[in-house]
């Protein structure tokens, strides 16, 4: 056969593995996916949608009405693009690898904050750059400016965001992402903010944006969508937003790469925007169980979990037990049925699992049950 594009071969598939359906008598800490049925008015929409006839083709960008609602909606959050800068994706990672692509070119290097979404790391190799991953404070799992500030060079295009962040649950605070902001400008980089979690913060700072400061709105481009907040994981719906001239060639990328979204589901993301009664009873209940699951972990011998704050992720340092990661993971499973993320999945992941609290309190009163008896039986 033909040869392949080598940039395809050997990537990363993330945490493919540790995300197979468990036996149903496992309980499972591993999908990043709220636990909760898409709110019924947004559904009723999309009903609404169809049963009118709206199943053809729509304005690339996606419609004027939602576009300006997502305009409308960052305004919370002190993000100010408008509607027509506004470009709605077939989900959230296709935006990410949309802004990849109107911005770097092969050699360019992306900082990464280690660690990282996986998923960030195989996007910029697809497309010939070169992810710098920098790891975090492992105390608090907040970035190391300095260590950031090291790791750029006449090579470095962009610097990723994530807060609140998966895997770790950290929320950056304002004076971190000033300096980062101050290190973009400083060396004209751009900068990717993704905020699919920024209604989800636990402590007494809120998610904030680059985009907010004056010297990051212009290099800041803002990702977000619908799946986290509103529990429309499956619907597969994002957005990009940015300043004016790199929109533009997202606007292209879209039109050439997949027309547009789906056209029955447009008006349904708007009505998302009308529910936020549904969507705060979701955010009070991961704040619950954030509480909750800190709590217990804290009371297991050998594990040391700083506290969430924001997302629904605990990340859990396991090292104390004396097992890598993987092996935590993998004996949790067979020994404890508990079915958990391991770290060095992640670069600068070693030692580390992930947890997921997107499940029902019994769960996770359940589970860390399971895994406190677990290592007290290897004692």
């Amino acid at each position: 056969m033909p040869n392949l594009n080598p940039r395809t071969q050997n990537l990363s598939r993330g945490f493919a593995a540790f995300l197979s359906p468990p036996e149903p008598d496992v309980i499972r800490f591993t999908v990043g996916q709220p636990d909760f049925d898409t709110p019924k008015g947004v559904v009723d929409a999309a009903k609404a949608s169809m049963d009118r006839g709206e199943t053809t083709y729509t304005r690339s960008q996606g419609s004027e009405e939602l576009c300006e609602a997502v305009s409308k909606h960052l305004q919370r959050y002190k993000i100010d693009y408008p509607g027509i800068d506004v470009v709605i994706t077939p989900g959230c990672k296709q935006a990410i690898l949309y802004g990849l692509m109107a911005t770097i070119e092969p050699g360019d290097e992306v900082i990464l904050f280690a660690p990282a979404w996986p998923s960030y790391d195989p996007m910029v190799r697809m497309l010939g750059g070169v992810p710098i991953h920098v790891p975090v404070h492992r105390e608090n799992y907040h970035p190391d400016i300095e260590a950031t500030r090291a790791a750029v060079n006449e090579k470095t295009k962009m610097i990723i965001l994530n807060s609140p962040n998966n895997p770790t649950g950290a929320v950056y605070t304002r004076d971190e992402i000033q300096a980062l902001v101050d290190i973009a400008e400083e060396n004209d980089l751009w900068i990717m903010d993704d905020m699919i979690y920024a209604n989800m913060t636990w402590m007494d700072w809120p998610y904030t944006s680059p985009a907010e400061f004056e010297n990051g709105k212009d290099r800041t481009m803002i990702i977000g969508g619908w799946s986290k907040t509103w529990a429309m994981t499956g619907w597969r719906l994002g957005w990009i937003t940015g300043p004016e001239e790199f929109m533009t060639s997202v606007k292209s990328i879209q039109t050439n790469a997949a027309t547009h979204a789906v056209t029955f589901l447009m008006p349904a993301a708007v009505e998302a925007f009308n529910q936020m009664d549904e969507v705060k009873k979701m955010r009070d209940s991961f704040e619950q169980r954030k509480g909750l699951i800190h709590s217990l972990l804290s009371e297991i011998p050998g594990l040391n979990c700083p506290e969430p704050e924001g997302a629904f992720y605990a990340l859990v340092d396991v090292t104390g037990t004396g097992m890598t990661d993987m092996e935590f993971a993998n004996r949790a499973l067979k020994e404890a049925r508990v079915q958990l993320i391991p770290g060095s999945l992640m670069e600068g992941g070693e030692g580390l699992v992930r947890m997921s609290y997107a499940n029902s309190s019994d769960n996770i009163k359940e589970g860390c049950r399971r895994l406190k008896e677990w290592l007290a039986s290897l004692d």
